[in-house]
């Protein structure tokens, strides 16, 4: 029987993996007629289209899903969806607030934040690892980077959430998402108004120096989004793997940043991107016509048995160097510094606090939110030490 993959299939994203080795060994070029796409997974080859931004545009957007997919894609995610010049100039402008100066200045704030969370949850014993801690220490952080106010941003996590959810099956936004879309858009331009009246010390402050509205609102959209929710998967995915390899705790324990690279390695926050083929490319003896929709499927790529030895073992002592969790090119991740900084700040509060740890198995739950893969549930008793 031939492999079959959807990325908008809801038990494909519960355990994707056993596709995903099909695809490499199979279809290492796959083509999905109904929801119009080709697929990419061998390491080599994901890792070669990233940066080629002539062939591999970026230009209708990084998620297959409809939309933002499509020529406008721009209007709503910025410069993820634009390819040089027009990428290179706002990236420059954006890349002010992730400079690894002020990444490392973060630190300390990092950590005051890390143990206000972590301390409430930590008081009530049984708590959810994603909602009560993960989610709130990277919202917070790229909260206070943008100036989106506290009292704001439970909300602004939950619009963006529904504006990225899709149904089973599905590729197109849901009306809620539609709907929450509009609410963000709103609550961004009340922000940068008022942020043109008063200039603040935050990354608002800086963009609306340089552009005008309609610019700087996509740029929000992709901060906020994309700058906490990627965070907070790759938390949740470092507690539980290290809790389901049980011979690999003790390791995480004692090896933060190991802890994180390989679960980056392992199942990263993102699953693939989108590109668009400018040109007919030859592709593992086929033709692709220029115009198709390419999902390039970093997560196979990181699962590569041709990179990576015995790819499905969580292993804090592979050599993670050759990952592409944060793609390639001119498109790799601006937010690659923070996000492990504000991960490894985490985990090593963790450690210090926590003995031992056990999550609840039926109580854990997916989220469904386009190229993202993480727990929206991690039900969590914790011994401290």
């Amino acid at each position: 029987m031939s492999v079959e993959f959807s990325p908008f299939d809801y038990a494909v994203n519960e355990n994707p993996f056993p596709i995903y080795a099909r695809l490499l060994d199979e279809a290492p070029l796959y083509r999905n007629d109904d929801d119009d796409f080709w697929a990419l997974s061998r390491h080599a080859d994901v890792g070669a289209a990233l940066p080629d931004s002539a062939r591999f545009s970026s230009s209708h957007g990084p998620l297959l899903n409809r939309p933002p997919w499509g020529p406008d894609a721009a209007s709503a995610v910025s410069f993820v969806a634009m390819d040089p010049p027009s990428h290179t100039a706002l990236r420059t402008l954006v890349s002010r607030g992730f400079t690894a100066r002020r990444v490392a200045d973060l630190e300390p704030r990092i950590r005051d934040i890390t143990r206000h969370h972590l301390t409430e949850a930590l008081d009530r014993g049984a708590f959810d690892f994603v909602e009560d801690f993960a989610v709130r220490l990277p919202l917070d952080v790229v909260s206070e980077l943008v100036g989106v106010p506290e009292a704001d941003r439970d909300d602004v996590r939950r619009l963006a959430m529904l504006s990225l959810h899709r149904e089973d099956g599905s590729q197109d936004v849901s009306p809620e998402g539609a709907e929450a879309q509009a609410a963000l858009f709103g609550y961004y331009s009340d922000l940068v108004a008022e942020r043109r009246k008063d200039p603040a010390d935050d990354l608002v402050s800086v963009l609306v120096g340089d552009l005008p509205d309609h610019e700087v609102i996509p740029i929000l959209f992709v901060l906020l989004a994309a700058g906490s929710e990627t965070t907070t998967n790759l938390l949740g995915h470092a507690w539980y793997w290290a809790w389901r390899f049980p011979d690999q705790l003790a390791r995480a324990f004692d090896d933060v940043p190991a802890w994180v690279e390989e679960t980056l390695r392992y199942d990263p926050p993102a699953t693939g991107v989108a590109r668009l083929l400018t040109e007919d490319l030859d592709l593992h003896g086929e033709r692709v016509p220029a115009g198709s929709r390419m999902w390039l499927l970093i997560a196979a790529a990181n699962r590569d048995p041709r990179v990576f030895t015995d790819p499905d073992r969580y292993d804090l002592d592979r050599d993670t160097s050759q990952m592409i969790s944060f793609g390639g090119g001119r498109h790799f991740c601006m937010g690659s510094s923070l996000g492990r900084l504000e991960a490894r700040v985490a985990l090593e509060e963790l450690v210090s606090a926590v003995g031992s740890y056990e999550i609840d198995p039926d109580g854990l739950r997916r989220s469904h939110m386009g190229n993202v893969r993480g727990f929206a549930t991690l039900p969590t008793v914790v011994a401290r030490r």
